[in-house]
């Protein structure tokens, strides 16, 4: 048998020297100094030879990673050669040969390496995508790019567990969206089980983990009363927030949409010399069309807002990635940061905008067709929304400029229905 002072020392000057080590391995020690294991063995009688790799000594203070990787490029010291040796022999003893088995290893490795989570999951929404609407597909998109991708992205999807789902979702619930959370244990499971779908896993590690998040119980919108209002428009006035999420808090209010219809908003959607902002079919909530007429304080926002973001297709593009849509989290962001974290929240304007003005005795049909709140009978609703476009011009600029005075402090009268 071989000692390592033996391997290390070897020379060679005219031709190749030959080192056994015995039951088949030996060092093959070249003119030109290469060191290179050898194994030679027989099958149905037939001798071959397998090219183990080469010769090394292990690094001082190498790490565990850093072995496993030096021994996949297959450089081996004298006892690591001699476990290759006994694989081989395994393998021998069953009819294989090694380098056969060496071939279809590194296919494995090569198939592994392009079935990694993200790659899988991206081919998930690729092929399902077209049944999803645009909002949902890009919600998916973001969630997954910020949430999953970082931490299990690079990851083989056949050695993902559990463990590492649930660190994922405790990420999110940690900061503060339980809800969120469960929706992102839903996306990743929908990736496994196309995983499934193409044999690349047997299992949806997201199965176990079903009941891990608990996302708090539904709760009615919380909206504020008259004279509330004044504390939070200073308070969202003074809050230190970047200038594009700041402006998208303050056109909410101004506009009483839908967050995600703000959000996912295209510059292409707005007409400011007209000021009107036409939202198309695809992007709301009923599937129908919803023109939102600007109050002038909203058209001064958005001309201030195009300097900064005009170029680009979103008028409130992301943090991150300036080719998606703010996330759902930013604007909330905002209304935490000016102090209403966990007392009011972005979907709680709509709410504020309906009592006030139902409790004025404001039309009640006016108040539901500007929140874009369907109306089933279809002519009618159609007929209504031309109809009264004049008078929801009116009524949001009235909630502009009650809002002006409210911010400033002014002692607002109660609100006549003859004003709209």
């Amino acid at each position: 048998m071989l000692t390592d002072t033996q391997c290390r020392n070897a020379k060679t000057v005219d031709k190749p020297l030959k080192l056994n080590d015995g039951k088949g391995l030996y060092l093959e020690v070249r003119p030109n100094g290469s060191k290179l294991w050898r194994y030679r063995y027989k099958i149905n009688g037939k001798e071959n030879l397998f090219a183990v790799g080469d010769y090394c000594q292990q690094p001082a203070g190498e790490t565990e990673e850093e072995s496993k990787a030096r021994r996949d490029g297959r450089r081996f010291t004298l006892s690591e050669a001699r476990g290759e040796r006994e694989r081989c022999r395994g393998l021998v003893k069953q009819g294989v040969h090694p380098s056969h088995s060496q071939r279809t290893e590194k296919l494995r490795r090569s198939i592994e390496a392009g079935n990694t989570f993200q790659a899988v999951a991206d081919a998930w929404i690729k092929d399902h995508g077209k049944e999803w609407s645009d909002g949902y597909r890009r919600q998916i998109v973001q969630r997954l790019g910020s949430d999953a991708y970082p931490h299990i992205g690079a990851l083989p999807i056949k050695d993902i567990t559990p463990a590492h789902v649930k660190d994922v979702l405790k990420r999110v619930e940690r900061r503060g969206s339980p809800a969120s959370a469960k929706l992102l244990r839903t996306w990743i499971g929908g990736a496994f089980r196309y995983a499934a779908g193409e044999l690349l896993v047997e299992t949806d590690p997201t199965w176990p983990l079903r009941n891990t998040i608990r996302a708090p119980k539904t709760q009615h919108i919380r909206h504020l009363g008259a004279k509330e209002i004044p504390a939070f428009l200073e308070a969202l006035e003074l809050v230190q927030a970047e200038p594009t999420t700041k402006i998208a808090a303050k056109l909410l209010w101004l506009t009483v949409v839908r967050t995600v219809e703000l959000r996912c908003a295209e510059w292409v959607e707005f007409d400011l010399d007209a000021a009107m902002w036409n939202l198309p079919a695809s992007r709301m909530k009923m599937r129908e069309a919803h023109a939102v007429p600007l109050p002038e304080q909203a058209v001064t926002l958005l001309r201030a807002l195009h300097v900064l973001t005009g170029n680009g297709r979103y008028v409130f593009p992301g943090r991150k990635d300036r080719e998606q849509p703010l996330t759902h989290e930013a604007i909330r962001d905002v209304f935490n940061r000016a102090g209403y974290a966990g007392k009011f929240t972005p979907h709680g304007v709509r709410s504020t905008f309906s009592t006030y003005f139902n409790e004025a005795n404001v039309d009640h049909e006016l108040i539901e067709l500007t929140l874009a709140h369907a109306e089933r009978n279809k002519v009618r609703g159609a007929y209504n929304h031309a109809k009264k476009m004049g008078p929801r011009r009116q009524l949001l600029q009235q909630w502009a400029d009650l809002s002006d005075a409210w911010r400033q402090g002014a002692e607002v009268l109660p609100f006549q229905r003859s004003a709209a």
